[in-house]
Order: structure tokens, then sequence, then C-alpha cells
């Protein structure tokens, strides 16, 4: 009787453990290269001192850093820091073909631009933006927080602590694939990117 409690302590014990390992915060940029994420396009993607940067190339056409791993229901934190132009964005539930992306954008771009907004690429276009007072929270040229929550067809964003939409969506619960960071065309971007970890939900 008391092995059979003891057992059945260790399977509870185990299954708990699991489930809490399941939901614990991941970091998916290793701070060294590209290791898991695949680049598309001819803009540039590049690491240097630990930090992942995105820069217009010559074509000055779109550029994505998609992840190789696929995330359906996800909370996802960020750092962000702009130089120059700054218009980038964080894809999710994406699909890729050449430089053709399908999915939804939480878009990253300079002030009076949205950031924070949700964009549906090859599709509706802006299907939310943040009120216009918002906009205050951006911190151009510094360091930024940016968090992401996709759980169904629900998705909310906060930048800096700041809570800037929250969209309910029936196509967007239907979608699957990538996380991508975006380099807008045009030329003349460059943004910063460090501490992307993600956490898994169910």
């Amino acid at each position: 009787m008391m092995m059979k409690k003891i057992v059945l302590f260790l399977l509870i014990a185990f299954m708990v453990n699991t489930s809490v390992s399941a939901q614990k915060s991941v970091s998916i940029f290793n701070g060294k290269d590209l290791t898991g994420w695949t680049a598309h396009g001819t803009e540039k993607w590049y690491v240097e001192k630990g930090l992942l940067i995105c820069e217009s190339g010559p074509d000055k056409a779109y550029g994505y850093l998609s992840t190789d791993k696929r995330y359906k229901n996800f909370d996802l934190t960020l750092e962000f820091k702009q130089s120059a132009n700054g218009n980038s964005g964080v894809f999710f539930r994406s699909s890729i073909d050449g430089v053709k992306i399908s999915g939804w954008q939480a878009e990253v771009a300079p002030p009076g631009s949205n950031t924070g907004g949700i964009y549906e690429s090859y599709g509706r276009g802006w299907l939310i933006k943040p009120e216009a007072e918002k906009d205050k929270y951006l911190k151009f040229g510094e360091w930024n927080t940016y968090r992401i929550r996709v759980v169904g067809d629900e998705v909310t964003t906060w930048l800096n602590g700041h809570e800037m939409i929250t969209l309910k969506d029936e196509k967007v619960g239907e979608g699957e694939g990538f996380i991508a960071l975006q380099i807008h065309d045009g030329g003349g971007i460059k943004v910063a990117w460090r501490n992307i970890k993600i956490k898994e939900l169910p």
C-alpha cells in the first residue's frame, strides 16, 4: 500500500513538473548566430555584440527572418531599438513564398505609425490600430519592451508595459505558422533586437 502511494506521488509530481516546464519562457535567439531562424530576401540579418540586427540592403526590399518552428498559442516578449526609419514588425501564424508573407503583423514603426497595431498581410490590411494617445509609449531610438500574446482568436499587445490593443478575430484563430521579424522596404532601415523569449500556451 505504501509503495502504491509513493508511486502515485511521484507520478503526480512528474505531471506537475512537466506541466510547469511546458509553460516556461524559453529564449529563441542565442545571441551568437541565427540558429533556429531562416532569412528570406536580400536584406541584411546578422548578429553583432549579442544583438540581432536587421538592416536594409542594396535592393531596399522587404525582408523577413522566420523561426524554423511553428507556434500556435504563445506569449512572446522581446526588446527592440530602432535606428533611422525603424519600420519593422513581428509576424505570427505566418507562411511565406519568396518574400510574399501571409499572416498577421504586430507593427513596429516610427512615431505616429501605429506600433502595437495588427495588420493582415496580403489580406484585409489594418485590423486594429492603437488609440493615438498611446503612441507616447514608444521610445524611438531607445530600447522598447514588446509583448505579444496570441491565444485562439485573441491577440493582445503591450509596449513598455502598456496594453496597446486587444483583438478577437475568427480568421486569426484559424491561422497557423511561424513567427517572423520584418524589415520594411524603402531602404534606410535598421532595427536591433534582443531578449527574444516565448512561452508556449495550450
